[in-house]
């Protein structure tokens, strides 16, 4: 008989640089992206370092992990549809949506969903910079339970969702 694997019992599902992380090497996350290495980024006249170091490097629309495995996921996807190439420092630094993004979007949130436990919060992080967060959440069937706007221009939300647990009846 073999063990099932033991898991931290949060997911970061594209940590990219890990930039609103208190601490980068948390062991009570397992921190996931396509993406991997040192890239020097090239913004506003200065040269910095952005590392991108995930424990597992693939990709959040085919996630290998156990159904209800993790207690609390963070979604924060690329958020870029109008930049033409991968080489200009917002691509590299932040990614960007390509092809059927919506459809990823789509499949990136049943993942999550798949992967996060029942009762279990999932934070979703999006910038409205090319497409409004509206547009996003239609994307998936789940129902927000609150969130917030940051950023200079408040053009950034942080919404958080929590699993149904579909063995608990509702109460009358």
């Amino acid at each position: 008989m073999t063990e099932a694997k033991t898991y931290p019992p949060v997911l970061d599902a594209c940590c990219g640089g890990k930039r609103f992380w208190f601490d980068k090497h948390d062991p009570r996350t397992l921190y996931v992206d396509r993406r991997a290495g040192v890239d020097q980024i090239d913004k506003r006249g200065g040269r910095k370092p952005q590392v991108i170091d995930p424990d597992w490097q693939g990709d959040f629309t085919a996630l290998p992990f156990p159904d209800n495995t993790f207690v609390h996921v963070v979604f924060d996807p690329p958020h870029l549809t109008t930049l033409t190439t991968d080489t200009g420092w917002l691509a590299r630094q932040y990614g960007r949506l390509t092809g059927d993004w919506r459809d990823m979007l789509r499949k990136g949130f049943a993942e999550c969903f798949r992967v996060l436990r029942p009762e279990g919060t999932l934070i979703f992080k999006w910038c409205e910079y090319d497409v409004p967060v509206s547009e996003v959440l239609a994307m998936t069937p789940e129902k927000p339970l609150y969130g917030h706007r940051s950023g200079k221009q408040s053009k950034t939300h942080w919404i958080a969702f929590l699993k149904p647990n579909a063995e608990a009846k509702p109460s009358a």
